[in-house]
């Protein structure tokens, strides 16, 4: 079935998929592993698992999109009958992220508008984030402003909206963070115990490995949290490629295409660890560094209000930054959710833009919920305890997508072939030259990586 949506070139392609995959977790996650992870060591360890199974993943994907022409629903079922249940599993996926993506993207929403409102210096009071997430009607509509424009760019469809709002937003995006990632290299802060630490100290320790205290155990650990970043960097193993892939045109290098979205989300990352982590060292010290997760609404807003008047614009800049990100990925998870319901239901795009929107509010409203009225506490098996969102955040990230990875492995690897890629990269002559990698990586290296980091995220790797 040859769709009348599609992009209307390689640059429209690369600029769309690399605005899904240069999201929240290249900005707000990328920073905090990072500075976990012994700095420089895990930049190197990420740098090879991208040149490698990023580009193994993220070719799988694109190229069963464009050879089938279907979304993600029908494309395995296209590739052999009795795997079409893997369509359905990598579809729970973008399913269940879509619960709380846009709630995150209303939390930056409310912090970029207290920016834009006032000095800032209420954002970085202790209490101000779990006081935001925890009321009971602020949260929905932040959330609801957030939604409204993601589904405003769905509705527009394929070119005249996600490819359209794409050509702007990515430009801008990389231009905000080089604009803060340059700002950051150029401070310098006195605390009180007269240390003098300075951007450049900080961006010494995000570059250079830190070996400090390395076992064989800890290096796995720092592998795996690459490997799991890499999944929400690169969006791959949910759907959304295969989607955006089936609107590429024949005509497209698709080698070509892939390397440059792999540069563009790998460049976003450094980045914008740049512009985070020397900031945080310079008024935080290494103890900030370890902030986690909190990083971005809890650390960062400190580190601005430390910067005196000009922390207010650089507030501003850095949620807008974050907000272009959101949006982005969020459209992406959206678009891929009605592209498949618009196969399976048979309807236009402005009915299931309405239904999926209908489908994203009632359930981002949940997860609002689950910080108040539905808030509960539950262990989790990789050792953490969650709230409403982690819980759908642990199974799309850490259980569906691994476990859809290793089963499009040995589908590709052992049963269609990885000739068949291979052949839909090459279609037009052009040359693959990691095609032998290609091969070898999907038969034999990515179902043991992907069989592992199933395990141990699941709980199960202590078993071995």
């Amino acid at each position: 079935m040859k769709k009348h949506n599609g992009f209307s070139g390689s640059l429209g392609f690369v600029l769309a998929a690399a605005g899904s995959a240069v999201g929240v977790g290249n900005i707000w996650r990328f920073p905090y592993l990072c500075a976990k992870d012994g700095g420089g060591l895990f930049l190197l360890v990420y740098l090879v698992l991208v040149l490698t199974f990023g580009f193994v993943l993220l070719t799988t994907d694109v190229a069963i999109g464009r050879r089938t022409k279907q979304n993600a629903l029908n494309a395995f079922a296209t590739l052999n009958k009795k795997w079409k249940f893997l369509g359905y599993l990598t579809f729970l996926v973008p399913t269940l992220i879509m619960t709380y993506y846009s709630v995150i993207g209303g939390w930056i929403v409310k912090y970029f508008a207290v920016y834009l409102v006032s000095d800032g210096t209420q954002a970085a009071e202790d209490g101000f984030f779990t006081s935001f997430i925890t009321a009971p009607v602020a949260p929905i509509v932040f959330m609801l402003l957030f939604l409204a424009l993601t589904a405003w760019v769905v509705y527009r469809g394929v070119e005249k909206g996600i490819e359209k709002y794409s050509r702007y937003i990515m430009p801008g995006l990389l231009l905000l963070i080089i604009g803060i990632a340059v700002f950051s290299l150029t401070l310098s802060h006195t605390d009180g115990n007269g240390t003098t630490r300075t951007g450049l100290e900080g961006l010494a320790i995000y570059l250079k490995p830190d070996l400090t205290g390395m076992t064989a155990k800890r290096f796995l650990g720092v592998m795996l949290d690459a490997m799991s970043q890499l999944f929400f960097s690169l969006s791959v193993s949910m759907g959304i490629m295969i989607t955006y892939g089936s609107y590429v045109k024949d005509e497209v290098d698709l080698n070509c295409a892939n390397n440059q979205i792999e540069i563009f989300d790998t460049a976003a990352a450094f980045l914008a660890g740049m512009a985070i982590i020397p900031a945080v060292y310079v008024f935080l010290g290494r103890e900030g560094m370890s902030s986690g997760p909190s990083l971005t609404f809890i650390s960062l807003p400190k580190v601005f209000a430390a910067m005196g008047g000009v922390g207010r614009l650089v507030g501003v800049l850095f949620f807008l930054a974050l907000g272009f990100a959101a949006l982005t990925s969020c459209v992406s998870v959206m678009e891929t959710l009605v592209a498949n319901c618009m196969e399976i239901f048979h309807k236009s795009r402005k009915e299931m833009c309405a239904i999926v929107g209908i489908y994203s509010l009632v359930t981002a409203v949940l997860i609002c919920l689950g910080y108040n009225a539905l808030y509960f506490e539950l262990p989790l098996p990789n050792d953490t305890v969650a709230q409403l969102l982690d819980v759908m955040d642990y199974i799309s990230n850490s259980f569906l997508m691994p476990f859809t990875s290793l089963l499009t492995s040995i589908l590709i690897g052992w049963v269609v072939g990885p000739k068949w890629i291979i052949d839909e990269v090459q279609k037009n002559g052009e040359p693959f030259g990691r095609a032998k990698l290609y091969g070898v990586m999907m038969r034999y290296v990515v179902p043991v990586v992907m069989l592992l980091l199933f395990l141990t995220s699941t709980g199960l790797g202590d078993l071995l």
